[in-house]
Order: C-alpha cells, then sequence, then structure tokens
C-alpha cells in the first residue's frame, strides 16, 4: 500500500482540517479519493488518498459519498496534488478526466 501524497496518517480528518481548520483527533477512514472503473487501484498507487473521520466519511450531510460537492472538492484537491508531483499530462494519462473546472 502506498502512503497517502495528500494527507497524513495522523488521525485528523481532511475535511475538518480543511473546511473547519479542525485538526483535532478522531477515527479516522482511508478514503480512495478516485475511484471506479480500476481508478480505485490507481488512487492507492498513486497516493490520492485521505483518512475521514465517520461524518465526512459516510454519515453527516458532508459526508464524501453522500454529497457530491464534497466529492468534487476532494478530486479537486487529489488532481492538484497529484499535478504538482507528476505533472498535468501524466495525470490526464493516468485518469482521464478533469475536476478542475
Amino acid at each position: 500500500m502506498a502512503k497517502s501524497i495528500m494527507h497524513r496518517k495522523d488521525g485528523t480528518c481532511f475535511l475538518c482540517q480543511t473546511l473547519r481548520g479542525d485538526d483535532s483527533i478522531k477515527q479516522t477512514y482511508e478514503h480512495h479519493v478516485i475511484y471506479g472503473t480500476g481508478r480505485r487501484r490507481l488512487s492507492e498507487q498513486y497516493g490520492l488518498k485521505v483518512y475521514l473521520c465517520l461524518h465526512h466519511h459516510t454519515e453527516g450531510p458532508e459526508a464524501v459519498h453522500r454529497n457530491t460537492e464534497i466529492d468534487k472538492i476532494l478530486k479537486q484537491a487529489a488532481q492538484i496534488t497529484f499535478e504538482r508531483r507528476y505533472g498535468p499530462e501524466k495525470y490526464m494519462e493516468a485518469f482521464g478526466k478533469s475536476y478542475l473546472d
């Protein structure tokens, strides 16, 4: 398993930090940011994963599995992080879709 290039596995929630500036320690769950049709495997390979509290993973109104706007925020952050490290051409080659519209 590759380490995340987006977020340290330190018990903090990526979305609590991003949306609220909340760095408190919580129980978190690994989330592969780009998924579907083999993309989850690519997310794992390139470290495009974050750690989310239950509220932001599956349960709350801002849960990535329930809220398309939050899902898009994560995908945009993943694309920006990937492109800084590997370049935009490699991103499009690997994932074939831009989330930065």
